[in-house]
């Protein structure tokens, strides 16, 4: 790492504690670990703080408010983003923000790759193949995931004035920074079976939610015309059932 930069981990968190342990002890030492408490009931606040972490209350429901909130709260030079479900270990955060702190990218994604049966569920890996596509027809990014995993400076994430507060929070980071000319890196990071159950796309109806969110984040204009959000909702649920059936996913 070419300088010392400070480092907080946004962790939105709903209904963890499960997880929790498994995932605060893989926090690169020095580094802060802002858990998002997102509405839970199964004491996850208070079990987080009691292993080290700094405690934010989100009550507005939904991803990208819990991870915005993170953001607002967070005061390192680079912020990284990671789901606290046991699913990702944040300790691979660290070639991450390697590569930010040098300068070899601006925003570096991780892309999963499912470790055993069950890790990635055939509909949420087919939704997120088919806004992959889209995303490359908005961006010309050629970007194989759109992940949680992430990370970023601090001051350059604020600048991109980020609005969604649902699903398409972490799509939204990625058109806005592609618009802005963002160097963008995707580097592989297993992907385990979750802790509980996925709040997103733990079922086919949270999966569709989850595409209509992020559709609406591909409409919205850059140099060229807005796509129709109804239209590409649809092309992106009419994907995702055919890869779920075999026609594609990975």
């Amino acid at each position: 790492m070419s300088e010392t930069v400070t480092v907080d981990v946004v962790l939105p968190c709903l209904n963890e504690a499960g997880a929790l342990p498994w995932v605060l002890a893989r926090i690169p030492a020095g580094w802060r670990a802002l858990v998002v408490d997102n509405g839970s009931t199964d004491g996850s606040a208070e079990l987080a703080r009691s292993l080290g972490a700094t405690v934010v209350t989100e009550s507005r429901r939904g991803f990208g408010a819990a991870c915005h909130a993170g953001l607002l709260a967070a005061e390192a030079d680079v912020v990284c983003f990671c789901d606290c479900d046991a699913s990702l270990d944040p300790g691979l955060l660290t070639g991450f923000v390697a590569a930010v702190a040098a300068g070899g990218a601006d925003l570096v994604l991780g892309r999963r790759r499912p470790q055993g049966r069950g890790a990635w569920p055939a509909h949420a890996r087919a939704g997120n193949l088919a806004l992959a596509r889209l995303l490359r027809r908005r961006t010309g990014l050629r970007l194989r995931d759109l992940g949680p995993m992430r990370a970023a400076r601090r001051e350059d994430l604020l600048a991109l004035d980020l609005s969604d507060r649902r699903s398409g929070y972490p799509l939204q980071m990625v058109v806005r920074a592609a618009d802005a000319g963002w160097r963008i890196r995707e580097v592989d990071v297993p992907y385990l079976p979750r802790s509980g159950k996925s709040k997103v796309t733990g079922t086919w109806r949270g999966t569709w939610q989850a595409v209509r969110d992020m559709s609406r984040v591909l409409a919205e204009p850059a140099d060229g015309p807005a796509v129709d959000p109804a239209v590409d909702g649809r092309t992106a649920v009419r994907a995702a059932s055919g890869a779920s059936s075999g026609g594609g996913a990975r």
